[in-house]
């Protein structure tokens, strides 16, 4: 936890002043003397309390934006455009005193491109606790809502969450996974949460975050980077302005997502529609000399060449891009070594 010790001491030494004060004897005016004390006390508790229970303070939510830039440049492979987009969008809206609406984006690809991976790096870098935030709350489509005969019950609990938890903190953050798997029209629901509202029954929501992770318009993505492949084009000149808006029209005219005409994507309400692009060969690599540095292991490039040589690519033709990103290194990696 990044306690301020300093502040700590202080307040803890101002506490033990407060405490002295009312065990003084005291001639006159003993029971105001008292109940005076005591409320410092009381105070200084309550100052305290909070260095060591979350709550919605900046001792517990703080952005930390080299954090997240060294996260993105050292953690995250093979995502050019998402690490820079990622990178501007929170940065601009944390540091927006007066943001117009909450800040929603939808990140798209298929499996193990770093959709999840990239939703706790912003975490880790605003709160404290990371992803275990009172503050950060994720759905899951197929957990949270898995049957489409309760969807009116749904769309009732999922407003009662937000309204609940911004009230608690306007600066929460909402991830819905599994975006392509949702019931069409449930999310709708969340809609006026979203808008440019300046407060809606009292309660504003221009300070939440909400993150929507998908794997449609996966198919979109990866036809744009193998045709800058087979031109052989580097994929570090594909821009945001080549995917962003047949991956929004795309997801839009899916039947299959929860996103299908949504008024969310009518409205203009997703700041950003993300792209996460397939990854190749070396970047399966790079997310195994990764993985070993995070478990305290010595890099071992031949190892990361095993098991990036193990994962399946395609298409069939050409095996240029892994079928389950870096999903699934962490069990390769086990067998290895």
């Amino acid at each position: 936890m990044r306690f301020r010790p300093l502040t700590l001491v202080l307040i803890l030494i101002l506490c033990s002043v407060v405490i002295s004060a009312a065990i003084e004897p005291i001639s006159t005016g003993i029971a105001v003397g008292m109940a005076a004390a005591l409320s410092g006390f009381l105070a200084c508790y309550q100052n305290v309390l909070y260095y060591f229970h979350e709550c919605c303070r900046q001792e517990w939510i703080s952005y930390n934006k080299s954090g997240l830039e060294i996260d993105l440049k050292r953690k995250l492979f093979g995502q050019h455009i998402a690490s820079r987009v990622i990178m501007k969008a929170v940065t601009g809206f944390i540091n927006n005193k007066n943001p117009k609406k909450p800040l929603v984006l939808s990140l798209h690809g298929w499996t193990g491109t770093g959709k999840n991976f990239v939703s706790q790096l912003i975490a880790e870098n605003i709160y404290i606790k990371g992803m275990k935030s009172n503050y950060v709350h994720q759905f899951v489509a197929t957990a949270h809502f898995p049957h489409i005969s309760h969807i009116d019950t749904y769309k009732t609990q999922l407003q009662q969450w937000i309204k609940g938890n911004v009230t608690s903190c306007p600066r929460s953050m909402f991830i819905f996974d599994e975006m392509d798997k949702m019931h069409a029209g449930l999310i709708d629901s969340i809609k006026p949460y979203l808008d440019y509202y300046d407060n809606l029954e009292g309660i504003s929501y221009r300070q939440a975050i909400f993150i929507f992770l998908s794997n449609a318009g996966g198919e979109s993505i990866t036809r744009t980077v193998l045709d800058f492949w087979r031109e052989g084009r580097d994929r570090e000149e594909i821009q945001l302005k080549d995917l962003e808006s047949a991956l929004s029209l795309a997801v839009f005219n899916n039947k299959k997502s929860g996103f299908w005409h949504t008024s969310l994507i009518d409205k203009n309400l997703v700041d950003f529609f993300v792209p996460f692009l397939p990854l190749e060969y070396g970047h399966v690599r790079m997310c195994v000399l990764a993985e070993m540095e995070a478990r305290d292991l010595s890099p071992d490039e031949e190892i990361a060449k095993q098991v990036a040589s193990e994962m399946t690519y395609f298409p069939t033709e050409e095996n240029v891009f892994a079928v389950k990103g870096c999903k699934t290194i962490g069990s390769k990696l086990d067998y290895f070594i």
